[in-house]
């Protein structure tokens, strides 16, 4: 009766390799899913973002063209989002899922077997790329500290990029600060200008409506006609400017948790219109930076409770809009 021999049963050196391979892919996933846990809980006590950002999401940030990029190696870092599965995997695309598992010990094996992969296919998004296809060849690679991937990419032009961690209000508020600048061109008026960012959307239409006003006033003054950019100009040098300058003379930010520059110049100009009714007369930037700070300003224990509510976000759920926002500039 013929036996089988030990060499016979352990297969051929090839296949014994293989199945090495697919142990050590196996091993590898499941670290990753711990990994991925790990992160998932860390960031939920820190109050952080720790998701891929949905494609979807791009469309807030209003892109202006599209054009096929070629065929290249890209930073596996700034692969920040996907078009369809930024579900499965966190922020450091880690797999969240176990039914991820065999497509990404596939993967895996063929990489430690020395397979050369196909270029997985992109989104370029300002500095930011958006995987269309090959997320979990993605996930294999950042696991394993590779720096760079090959892709084929389809660039869409935006002025400001999507950045890891972004959620949905922080591109959106992307898409209207572009529209604004479409709208005044102050980055060509101002190359220089100041950013200018608001704690709730909207803002920017405010803003907008300043500027006409000032273009207004501007032509009854002057007895002609004021150009659009004349009145950005002015606008941006004589209200916006020297308005910040009295919050940060006066660190009246300090004491507004949580909102911005552009928010308290809002406020101080609405307060200041109320003062100038209430005087008869202009009361100017300062004095109406002053009087709103000792009116509105927080007490100092009311600072503290909204600095650790956003400091622990899970603490206390979302409230809606103060009455101190909804008097400024409801």
């Amino acid at each position: 009766m013929p036996t089988t021999s030990a060499t016979e049963n352990r297969g051929s050196p090839e296949q014994e390799e293989a199945v090495n391979f697919k142990i050590q892919a196996r091993n590898d996933v499941e670290s990753a899913r711990r990994f991925a846990l790990f992160g998932q809980l860390l960031a939920f006590f820190r109050g952080e973002e720790n998701h891929l950002l949905p494609f979807e999401w791009v469309r807030h940030l209003h892109p202006r063209a599209e054009r096929y990029g070629g065929t290249r190696a890209i930073p596996v870092e700034a692969i920040i989002g996907s078009v369809d599965r930024y579900s499965d995997f966190d922020q450091q695309f880690l797999p969240l899922e176990t039914h991820l598992d065999e497509r990404w010990i596939n993967i895996r094996s063929a990489q430690l077997e020395g397979r050369e992969l196909p270029p997985i296919e992109v989104y370029k998004v300002g500095e930011a790329y958006f995987v269309k296809d090959g997320n979990h060849r993605v996930s294999v690679a950042r696991k394993n500290g590779q720096k760079f991937i090959d892709a084929h990419i389809i660039e869409l032009e935006v002025r400001f990029s999507p950045e890891a961690g972004d959620s949905l209000f922080d591109l959106i508020l992307k898409g209207e600060y572009a529209d604004f600048l479409e709208a005044t061109h102050l980055d060509a008026v101002r190359y220089d200008h100041l950013e200018i960012s608001f704690s709730a959307l909207g803002r920017f239409d405010f803003l907008l409506e300043h500027i006409r006003t000032r273009q207004y006033f501007l032509g009854q003054n002057l007895g002609r006609e004021v150009s659009w950019e004349e009145a950005v100009g002015s606008w941006y040098d004589r209200l916006y400017l020297r308005v910040v300058g009295q919050i940060r003379k006066n660190h009246v930010l300090e004491k507004f948790p949580g909102r911005t520059e552009a928010d308290l110049y809002l406020w101080i100009m609405t307060h200041r219109y109320f003062l100038t009714e209430q005087y008869g007369k202009d009361v100017g930037s300062e004095q109406a930076t002053l009087d709103f700070m000792g009116k509105y300003a927080p007490k100092w224990y009311k600072r503290l409770g909204q600095r650790l509510r956003r400091l622990f976000p899970h603490s206390s759920p979302q409230k809606p809009l103060d009455k101190l926002e909804e008097g400024m500039v409801g």
